[in-house]
């Protein structure tokens, strides 16, 4: 193997890695929005009073 053959493929190897590395960059991004898309549709944390009636999750009086 001569000496340009190998600075070619050595040149080929780092291209390779470099976009390996975008692409998990960009995975890791989209799954972390999918996964906020999840919990946002799952509700997660403290549940949304917006699109109830008025007196709808009020306290009760119950001592009457």
């Amino acid at each position: 193997m001569d000496v340009a053959s190998l600075a070619l493929s050595l040149i080929s190897l780092q291209a390779g890695n470099a976009q390996q590395q975008v692409a998990t960059s960009v995975l890791k991004s989209n799954l972390d929005s999918e996964k906020s898309s999840v919990l946002t549709l799952l509700g997660a944390g403290t549940p949304s009073l917006a699109n109830v009636g008025a007196g709808i999750g009020g306290n009760l009086n119950i001592s009457a």
